[in-house]
Formats: structure tokens, C-alpha cells, sequence
């Protein structure tokens, strides 16, 4: 199977202020993150030739996207949970690759805090209907499906939960902290271990700063064959792997499911790493944003994507492997934690920090001399997940 590899690149990208945009509606959201990246690209809505918009719950067909003035081009809806924003970018990849088109959008939105919502609930629950998209009723929320990773985590590896309980609000410490450094993301406000420590208990050991939050917002790219990349801009940034992954449910069914890893997550990184090449990934990668909708799942991604051995995340913890100065960033902007969570743009909205990131662009949050960049997403709950992996660069490779 051939790669994508290097076959497209990203020209353009943006993204508006996550948070409760009372003041935007859906398609106030959409013009802003579409007209950033219009302008950062130097194109106009005339030279886009074909769209692909990413959302769960704000527009129902791509008539949504109307108010950009890309009438009478292909255009199209996707969704898978909250993997949707990057569904939409690996769907215009796929079709520039294939010569469908030569210039394509992809961009994700969801308008939430209208809905009503107060804090992450799983989408197989939310609306009148609870069997959402999945065709399951879990007849469970999302903080009690993903508090199941930390409990049995804790148990598996032997953790005091008191011991394991902090390492969870370090994590939490951390990506409020990047997220204080992002003007657009939702939360400006730092946090103390002892804060997310006594904070109220969600789902034992998922307290309410373990939890990232709902959020209206939207994110968009530009997306074009690598061979014109430059004629845009001289610092481009490349795709190197889009994979996703989606289980067939096991971890609802089988009594052995472990919840310390996710497979799907597994797989996906295995997938991305195969198609960019990249036999390290803990050495290879220079920063990830991760799906971190709970601090226990960001915990075990750390393993999931290989940048720690099983059980031995605490470790990179306690030595700051993954903080803004550490070894291997992730979540520089803050993540879903604290940069915010509008389900069909998280996606994209990792991909534009991985792209400022990737061209030297992120201002206080900057890295050193960054080369390959994650991004990963988790839709659904722990053990039956739809995983996305992608990986970008901003240089082609030699081959």
C-alpha cells in the first residue's frame, strides 16, 4: 500500500478563540477560521476547488459551509465523533493525492455551548437520542466510561491511587499552563496540583480539572499537492501519515479488555508511524497533541504512541519528559484540557498548532527547532474508539 507521504502540504491554516462564543453563530465560527486561513495562504474562496467540513452536531450537509462563497464546488460533510476534524483533512489529503483536485479545504466546526451542555458528555449521549451515530447505548457519561482507564491503570501497575491521583494533576498543571501562553484557547486560568487534587470528583479518580470542557470553535486548512506547495509560501508544512483505526467494539464486550491502552489508539500510531517512516517516535517526534478529553487518557497515550514503555509513564512525568521544556512536548497549546473541546474541530485545531509550531510561529509556546509533529484523536469511549493519527513535517524527505 502506497504512502501518503509527502504527497501534499499545508499552505494555509486557521482557527478562532475557543470558549462560549455566545456572541458567533455556526457560521460566524466558520468565516473566521476560514478567512484566516484564505489570508495566510494568499488564496481566495474562487481558488478553492473542493470541501470537506468536519462536524458532529452543527450542519447536517456541506450547505453549511455557504456562507464562504465556495458555490458549485464538490463539498462535503463528514463526521466520526470527535476524530472529525482530522476525517476532514485526511479526506481533501486523499483527493489532492489523487488528482481529484489540485486545491481542497478542509475545515471543522461545532457551535456546543448552544446546546446546553456544561461539561464533556459522550456523544452516544447527548440530543434526544441515545444511541447517537454509533448505533449503541452506553447507557453510561464519558467521564465514567474514561475514569475506568485510571482506576484499573492504577490497579494494573500498582500505583497508590492517592500516588496516581497526582500524577493525573500534573498533566492537568501542565496543559493549563501551555494553554495560559495561547491567546485562543478557552481557559487562561493556571492550575496547582493540590487544586485539581481536591477539585470535585466527576467519576473517582476524574475530578473536574481532570476533565477538558465544552467549547464552541472552528479550524481550517488549506490543503494543496506538494510540487505547488511552495508557490503559496516558503515554509509549508507536509503531510507524512494519516491513519485512523476503529475497533469493532471489543472493549463493550470482552471480559479480558485491560483499559490500560486502547488498541485502536495503538494501531493508529503504528499505521502513521509506518506511513511517515518513523521507526522512534519517542526519539523521532519533536511534539503530539493528544486527544486528552480526561487526564487519564492522556496518561495512557503516553504508552499507546510509544513514547513511553507500558507502565512506565509516571516516570516521564515526574521528570518532565512532556512539558513545554521536556524532551518530547505534548499539548503545547493546552490541548482539549485547556485549549477546549468543539468535537469537529479539535482535530483541525491540532493541526494548526503543529503548524506554527512546525514553522517556528507559536510565540511563547515555541519548541526547538521542531521537525515532526503528532496529532491524535479518540472519538467514542475507552474500548470503542475511532483513533486518528497524524503526523506533519516541514521538510520532504530525501526518498
Amino acid at each position: 500500500m502506497e504512502s501518503i507521504r509527502d504527497k501534499v502540504a499545508i499552505v494555509g491554516m486557521g482557527c478562532t478563540k475557543f470558549g462560549e462564543r455566545w456572541d458567533m453563530g455556526v457560521e460566524d465560527l466558520l468565516v473566521e477560521a476560514a478567512y484566516e486561513a484564505f489570508e495566510d495562504a494568499g488564496v481566495e474562496p474562487k481558488d478553492i476547488q473542493a470541501a470537506w467540513l468536519g462536524t458532529v452536531f452543527s450542519g447536517l450537509t456541506a450547505i453549511t459551509l455557504s456562507p464562504l462563497g465556495l458555490q458549485y464546488i464538490p463539498m462535503t460533510r463528514v463526521e466520526n465523533l470527535c476524530a472529525t476534524g482530522s476525517e476532514a483533512l485526511r479526506a481533501a489529503s486523499y483527493a489532492v493525492a489523487a488528482g481529484a483536485c489540485d486545491i481542497a479545504l478542509a475545515i471543522g466546526v461545532e457551535k456546543l455551548k448552544d446546546l446546553g451542555q456544561t461539561g464533556v458528555k459522550g456523544p452516544a449521549i447527548v440530543g434526544d437520542n441515545p444511541d447517537g451515530t454509533t448505533g449503541l447505548g452506553s447507557g453510561f457519561s464519558a467521564p465514567a466510561s474514561f475514569a475506568y482507564l485510571g482506576t484499573r491503570y492504577f490497579h494494573h501497575y500498582g500505583l497508590e491511587p492517592a500516588y496516581g491521583k497526582r500524577l493525573l494533576a500534573e498533566i492537568a498543571v501542565k496543559n493549563h499552563y501551555n494553554g495560559s501562553l495561547n491567546p485562543k484557547a478557552h481557559f487562561h486560568n493556571l492550575l496547582t496540583v493540590e487544586q485539581v487534587v481536591r477539585a470535585p470528583i466527576v467519576a473517582w479518580p476524574l475530578g473536574l480539572y481532570d476533565c477538558c470542557g465544552v467549547s464552541d470553535g472552528a479550524a481550517a486548512a488549506i490543503v494543496v499537492r506538494a510540487d505547488m506547495a511552495k508557490t503559496f509560501r516558503p515554509d509549508p508544512i507536509y503531510v507524512k501519515a494519516l491513519a485512523v483505526s476503529v475497533g469493532a467494539r471489543q472493549g463493550c464486550m470482552r471480559q479480558d479488555y485491560d483499559y490500560v491502552h486502547i488498541e485502536e489508539n495503538v494501531r493508529a500510531a503504528g499505521m502513521a508511524y509506518d506511513q511517515a517512516g518513523i521507526k522512534d517516535p519517542r526519539a523521532e517526534i519533536s511534539l503530539a497533541e493528544v486527544h486528552d478529553c480526561f487526564t487519564c487518557h492522556e496518561l495512557i497515550l503516553y504508552e499507546d504512541l510509544g513514547f513511553s514503555p507500558g507502565g512506565k509513564a509516571r516516570d516521564d512525568i515526574e521528570a518532565g519528559t512532556f512539558a513545554l521544556k521536556g524532551r518530547l512536548p505534548v499539548n503545547t497549546d493546552g490541548g482539549l484540557k485547556c485549549f477546549g473541546h468543539p468535537l469537529g474541530a479539535s482535530g483541525l485545531r491540532m493541526m494548526y498548532e503543529l503548524y506554527k509550531q512546525l514553522q517556528g510561529k507559536a510565540g511563547p509556546r515555541q519548541i526547538k527547532d521542531p521537525k515532526f509533529g503528532l496529532a491524535h484523536n479518540l472519538g467514542g469511549n475507552a474500548g470503542m474508539g475511532i483513533a486518528s493519527c497524524v503526523v506533519l513535517g516541514n521538510e520532504k524527505s530525501g526518498r
